[in-house]
């Protein structure tokens, strides 16, 4: 595991960005279900860099690439540029090791570190949930230990988990096959310690902001397809990408909000029947 990172500006308002899902080819005309994916992600960046909201850093919740191209991982990287601010990142079930921590990690931007700490009150620990060759997630007891290590050495910080898979079911049978699949002992970690607040992921496609034991669960529109709430089979929905803002609170509450561009132009084919 890297060390900690320590944010270097003490504010006591945390203010975070998240962005997911993207799904990057190596080459310039790689589409996902019909929609360029370098294009969604570009429209979604210049329309973060037209908000007001000024974000400390920004979080990347997986599925970086599509198609396990080193390529796609320079392409996310030198997109990002113009966000400015330090760019953290856990892996998702379509990105791939080693080319994935080898290419990120010729950009100064994009940090290693798993574990920040966050101004005075708050600490993010980020996850690996991927298990190689597989749709769903687990968190190895290598993870599981570094996510009890981490809370063990900042007890009294507010804490935000992130990674990539979810941990609720989303209603929709093909996806909850691919849920976290150890939630259990996840949980068993994170009720030792009653700082805990909220988990964060991507993964699904959709919104969600709901409870789930006594923690806030996010998840967060990809920049490209989105996947169809309640719905057994898979589909697609029809509105637009998004990203994510979060205010972490120096009383330990989260004030967030999902956007989405207003007009998307990026349709995807609502006739497949998966990827």
């Amino acid at each position: 595991m890297d060390d900690v990172y320590l944010f270097p500006d003490s504010k006591p308002v945390v203010r975070i960005l998240q962005i997911t899902d993207p799904h990057l080819f190596g080459s310039d005309d790689g589409q996902l279900l019909g929609v360029n994916t370098a294009q969604s992600f570009q429209a979604v960046l210049d329309a973060i860099l037209k908000q007001p909201f000024e974000y400390d850093f920004v979080l990347a919740t997986g599925d970086l690439v599509q198609d396990h191209n080193r390529e796609a991982y320079h392409r996310f990287a030198k997109m990002v540029r113009p966000l400015e601010k330090d760019i953290f990142w856990v892996e998702g079930n379509h990105d791939i090791q080693p080319q994935m921590s080898n290419a990120l990690a010729m950009y100064a931007q994009i940090q290693p570190a798993k574990h920040i700490l966050a101004g005075d009150k708050w600490q993010v620990i980020l996850l690996d949930s991927q298990v190689y060759g597989i749709p769903g997630g687990r968190l190895s007891q290598e993870q599981l230990d570094f996510l009890y290590k981490s809370l063990s050495q900042y007890p009294e910080r507010y804490s935000l988990i992130v990674l990539h898979h979810n941990v609720l079911p989303t209603n929709s049978a093909w996806l909850d096959q691919h849920i976290l699949a150890n939630v259990d002992e996840f949980a068993q970690v994170l009720q030792q310690f009653p700082n805990v607040k909220a988990i964060l992921h991507g993964h699904i496609h959709q919104e969600v902001d709901r409870k789930w034991l006594d923690y806030r669960v996010f998840a967060t529109p990809s920049t490209c397809i989105q996947f169809k709430a309640n719905h057994d089979e898979f589909g697609l929905d029809p509105r637009p990408q998004g990203w994510r803002e979060l205010n972490l609170m120096p009383d330990g509450t989260i004030e967030t909000l999902v956007r989405r561009l207003g007009h998307s132009e990026f349709s995807p084919d609502f006739g497949a029947k998966g990827y």
